[in-house]
C-alpha cells in the first residue's frame, strides 16, 4: 500500500535542489543541481552542495541570469505544485527586491540607450562595415 505524502509543512527538512525544484527556481532538478554545484546558490552564506538539507528560516541566495535573489524559506516541499503555491515557500528580501528592479531599471534603459538595428545589413552595407573595421 502506497504511503499518503507528506504535507509541506509536515517536513522537517528537505534537500536544496529538490526545494529550488519545487519553488520553481528551475524548470528541473538537473539545473537545479548543476547551479547548486556551479556555485550559483548559497545557503546561510555558505556553497551547499545539492544534498544538503534546507530548513524554514534558512536564506537562501540564488544568481539566475542577471538577476541574483536572496530569498527566506518559509515552508519546505518535495513535490513541484502550481506557481501560486511555489510563492508560498519563500519571502525575497526587501534589500533583494529593490536591488533587483534597480538593475532591471538599469538594462531597461540601456536598451534605449542602444537600440538594435530594424533589420540585418545588405551586401553593400556588410561590405561596408568589413571595409570601415579593417581599414587601419
Amino acid at each position: 500500500m502506497a504511503q499518503p505524502a507528506q504535507s509541506a509543512t509536515a517536513l522537517e527538512r528537505v534537500r536544496l535542489d529538490k526545494w529550488l525544484w519545487a519553488a520553481r527556481f528551475f524548470k528541473t532538478r538537473a539545473l537545479a543541481t548543476e547551479a547548486v554545484n556551479g556555485g550559483r546558490v548559497h545557503v546561510n552564506g555558505d556553497r551547499p552542495k545539492p544534498a544538503r538539507a534546507l530548513h524554514v528560516g534558512d536564506a537562501v541566495e540564488v544568481s539566475r541570469g542577471h538577476e541574483r535573489l536572496e530569498v527566506i524559506v518559509c515552508q519546505l516541499a518535495e513535490l513541484r505544485g502550481p506557481a501560486a503555491v511555489a510563492q508560498t515557500l519563500y519571502q525575497e528580501t526587501d534589500e533583494s527586491r529593490e536591488r533587483r528592479e534597480r538593475e532591471a531599471e538599469l538594462r531597461r534603459l540601456h536598451a534605449l540607450a542602444n537600440p538594435h538595428p530594424e533589420h540585418r545589413p545588405g551586401k553593400q552595407a556588410r561590405r561596408r562595415i568589413v571595409r570601415f573595421t579593417r581599414s587601419e
